[in-house]
């Protein structure tokens, strides 16, 4: 009796939004114009604190048993609130309004069409993705697990995400992110690791950066990690160890040749018989391990997560539903 209930009972969604980079009231138009057309209730809303990117919120929003969540805010306000609903099965639809927003465009959800992402909540089909877990342990050998949708970054990844504050991200974009880079390149200190990929052998070696991804696309077209892709069960590893300042020139021309050559076939015939990049390593599989021998600072998604000496980064295949937009029209 009481699932029949459950089954007449008319859908809501929720919206775990960012109350300064969001445009409410256009949003607030575009979900009331949904209910009416799909008989929904009204739509609730939840707002991140300045001190959580949204997990508190999320999980206020799953509470009310909602049929889909919209998430309107950047990748690290998503990861928050992937990390909440990915386990319960509640499909999520993106607003993206954040510096990157890393996740949409390796998805190719629209960048400028808030109605249609808003409408995907709705009545879009769901598209399951892929969800990174990352376990971590500090000097202290104090453990914790979080998961990311986009890239876990070791290095210079990291110390992006840590260096560059939220205000100069909203003032700048990624403009706000190039001293902390050519600080880290002028420098260019390796550091030592013994790493495993999945069962296989541990190997030592150094590096500058370390990225596991689940997407491979960076923001003005970069291809970070040609062989990613969000929904293939597998994770991709990316070591950068370039030697010098022209190692850099050229791990920069390869990332961009990279993006061009997605255009045609042609070019991605001729990247595939190019000579591989010494300073790039790439390596794939469903489980990463890595100790080091002092503490790195690690970034999940664009948000820093303190410095750890071991990490072991896994994958949950399919695990998040995310609702595909059409294009208004």
């Amino acid at each position: 009796m009481s699932h029949s209930l459950e089954s007449m009972r008319a859908k809501h969604a929720a919206v775990v939004y960012h109350p300064v980079k969001t445009p409410l009231e256009r949003i607030r138009r575009a979900a009331a114009e949904m209910e009416q057309r799909h008989g929904w209730d009204a739509t609730r809303w939840y707002a991140t604190g300045s001190d959580d990117a949204g997990r508190s919120a999320a999980e206020q929003a799953v509470s009310g048993g909602p049929a889909a969540v919209i998430v309107a805010g950047g990748d690290g306000t998503v990861r928050a609130v992937a990390e909440v609903v990915h386990e319960r099965g509640i499909p999520v639809a993106l607003v993206p309004l954040g510096t990157g927003n890393l996740l949409a465009r390796n998805l190719g959800v629209p960048l400028n069409d808030l109605e249609a992402s808003v409408a995907a909540a709705f009545s879009g089909a769901n598209r399951a993705v892929d969800v990174g877990v990352a376990e971590l342990e500090d000097e202290a050998g104090v453990r914790s697990s979080h998961v990311f949708l986009v890239m876990a970054g070791i290095g210079l990844d990291a110390e992006m995400a840590e260096r560059t504050s939220a205000s100069a991200k909203r003032r700048l974009g990624w403009l706000a992110y190039v001293s902390p880079i050519a600080r880290s390149i002028i420098a260019n200190r390796l550091f030592h690791l013994e790493y495993r990929v999945d069962d296989g052998r541990v190997r030592s070696t150094r590096a500058h950066t370390i990225i596991v991804g689940n997407c491979g696309t960076l923001t003005g077209n970069m291809l970070l990690i040609p062989a990613a892709v969000v929904d293939d069960g597998l994770l991709d590893v990316v070591m950068m160890r370039p030697k010098g300042r022209l190692g850099w020139a050229r791990i920069g021309t390869r990332l961009t040749v990279q993006g061009i050559a997605r255009r045609s076939r042609l070019s991605r015939k001729m990247l595939r018989s190019a000579p591989a990049l010494q300073a790039l390593a790439y390596a794939q599989g469903k489980r990463f391990e890595a100790r080091f021998d002092s503490p790195h600072g690690i970034e999940l998604d664009g948000d820093g997560f303190g410095s750890v000496v071991r990490v072991r980064i896994s994958v949950r295949g399919g695990a998040l539903q995310v609702r595909d937009p059409a294009p208004a029209g």
